[in-house]
């Protein structure tokens, strides 16, 4: 792929994709074939999954907050009948979201159905990035704050053991089937110690519930109403690994002046696209230097015995 487009015009695409533009739109306003700019996609987007798996990593965090945020692939799930009621890759789909209250920095994410198998694995990728303190009993161990959704509590207390606070927010609505375009009326809010909380007040899922207007606002892919939904479940992998590389390495957050990976101390400078390109690219490169190496060194082994 970088044989054919020239890198400024890669840039150029993931720019304008990253800044909520259709996949159509910025064929349109580039001129390249929109199966090209799906490719790149695709491919820059595998690169940032990598990219982010091994940069955000023995992160020391204070408040977690995780959420989900619904879209779906080729079809909503009531329009599924037969085999496509087991294809997991179609119909709706789940974005698990795990944010840093303190840098809004996005640790980790996860996409898949609402099954508790997604989220114990979404939990378990969770705990392989926070340092754990020494202290089981210390105030300053991480706190975890979540919606009511049942498969948590267990996954946190498999993954985290004592190493976690945990608190559940629940809210209450009037009536949620009410209001089409508009949220319902919040009659109440029920907060949850299921670990270690001292202060209930502290239980807290705002700021992830923020990111969720975000995502919706520069990922196409999960605007409501439109025709820009996935059509392919690695499609909107790619993508969301993109949106969020871009979120935490590139886009200033206007609370913290900064962008989110310079808040948790990931990186010390400012970073633009080409930045994070180049930096995606060389990671890349450097990923598939040490898998041809080992697989000389393990030739050379066993021509040894």
């Amino acid at each position: 792929m970088a044989n054919v487009l020239k890198r400024e015009k890669q840039i150029q695409i993931l720019r304008l994709l990253s800044e909520g533009n259709s996949i159509r739109s910025t064929e349109r306003l580039t001129g390249i074939h929109r199966d090209t700019i799906m490719r790149v996609v695709v491919r820059f987007g595998n690169q940032c999954r990598d990219f982010l798996d091994d940069s955000l990593a023995n992160l020391s965090v204070r408040n977690i907050e995780l959420d989900e945020i619904w879209t779906y692939v080729a079809k909503k799930q009531k329009r599924c009948r037969g085999n496509d009621l087991r294809n997991q890759t179609i119909g709706d789909q789940y974005l698990y979201t795990a944010l840093d209250a303190d840098s809004k920095m996005l640790i980790t994410f996860a996409i898949g159905k609402r099954t508790s198998e997604v989220t114990a694995a979404f939990v378990a990728d969770l705990e392989k990035r926070i340092v754990r303190q020494p202290s089981a009993e210390a105030d300053d161990i991480p706190q975890i704050s979540t919606d009511g959704w049942g498969p948590y509590m267990p996954s946190i207390a498999r993954s985290f053991g004592r190493s976690a606070r945990h608190g559940v927010l629940i809210k209450q609505y009037v009536d949620p089937s009410v209001g089409r375009y508009a949220p319902p009326d919040l009659v109440r809010t029920e907060r949850i110690n299921i670990r270690g909380i001292k202060d209930l007040g502290t239980i807290c899922t705002s700021h992830v519930e923020r990111l969720n207007g975000s995502i919706r606002l520069f990922m196409k892919r999960f605007t409501r109403l439109t025709y820009a939904f996935s059509k392919k479940l690695e499609n909107l992998a790619a993508a969301t690994a993109l949106h969020v590389a871009v979120y935490n390495y590139v886009r200033i957050h206007r609370s913290l002046g900064c962008t989110p990976a310079m808040a948790a101390g990931v990186i010390g400078e400012l970073w633009d696209m080409d930045r994070l390109f180049d930096a995606v690219g060389e990671h890349a490169n450097r990923k598939i230097r040490d898998a041809r190496l080992g697989k000389l060194l393990g030739r050379l082994r066993s021509t040894d015995i």
